[in-house]
């Protein structure tokens, strides 16, 4: 187990933050839900950047408060809106990364530099936000650390960006032990990236599931209202009135368009789970 948060709370006002989540060797696990359902919180609250009020977080096998300088060396860390000062250059990193880290790759970590064409003695404020965010991603994989918590890493690239990125992701995932914790609002992303996800709304997780799961058998059922009163419910997970009638979330997929040929079943995707979470009701 690389990460497992059992009953973690914390309070902001009327906000509360109640979260059970596992990050596993070998698995790529997404964090979903809209702004201020609790995602960053709950990155903040696994890097002690802000103190929990209740539960345990264990990282590697240790609560944190437990872990060494040599232990965080096996985590590497992305925030959408973190950095390095605008001042430096890739080269002073170098030398920040060489005395911070034991199994700084330098070699390595140049090369990837290179390759993406990141100039190494040119101030980062002079970067474009591709370039940046390649760099913070090329930092958090430098060090061969086992953990990736990446906040928004994508987020204000284009889809080329993006798509290198996601690349680098999946090159860090060949090697064995090592497992990744991402949030994104794009959800095309985290479709072709994760092994499973979880949904956090209002604070609460109130989804965890496979991603293949998620693609294969959720789905979006459209129907007017003498559709709905005949429809079997059993299976509807929420719905959310429309005007043309209802739009129904569902897990079964599959067993709507057995049994329901007239009316229309949509294939699910994550966008349709936050949106009917979040904007639904429960039936």
């Amino acid at each position: 187990m690389l990460l497992e948060m059992d009953s973690v709370k914390k309070q902001y006002g009327r906000f509360e933050l109640d979260c059970s989540i596992k990050v596993m060797e070998g698995r790529v696990t997404g964090l979903i839900g809209q702004n201020g359902a609790g995602k960053t919180t709950t990155f903040k609250a696994i890097l002690e950047l802000i103190p929990a009020d209740a539960g345990t977080i264990r990282i590697l096998g240790k609560e944190i408060k437990e872990l060494k300088a040599a232990d965080k060396e096996n985590i590497g860390v992305v925030f959408a809106d973190s950095g390095f000062s605008q001042y430096l250059t890739v080269e002073s990193i170098v030398k920040i990364m060489a005395s911070m880290y034991r199994n700084f790759k330098k070699k390595d970590f140049l090369e990837k530099c290179a390759h993406f064409k990141l100039p190494i003695n040119q101030k980062l404020k002079e970067f474009s936000s591709g370039m940046r965010a390649k760099l913070k991603l090329l930092v958090a994989i430098s060090f061969d650390a086992k953990l990736l918590i990446l906040d928004e890493p994508t987020a204000g690239l284009d889809v080329i960006a993006r798509d290198e990125l996601l690349d680098m992701l999946r090159d860090f995932m060949k090697e064995e032990g090592r497992g990744i914790l991402i949030s994104s609002h794009i959800s095309g992303d985290l479709e072709s990236l994760c092994d499973d996800v979880y949904m956090i709304h209002d604070g609460k997780v109130v989804m965890h599931e496979e991603t293949d799961v998620v693609l294969g058998s959720y789905g979006v059922l459209k129907v007017d209202e003498e559709q709905y009163r005949g429809l079997d419910r059993r299976h509807i997970l929420r719905v959310k009135k429309e005007s043309f009638g209802y739009m129904c979330l569902t897990d079964k997929r599959q067993y709507y368009m057995d049994n329901y040929p007239s009316i229309v079943v949509e294939k699910g995707g994550i966008d349709s789970v936050v949106m009917l979470v979040v904007k639904g009701e429960a039936v």
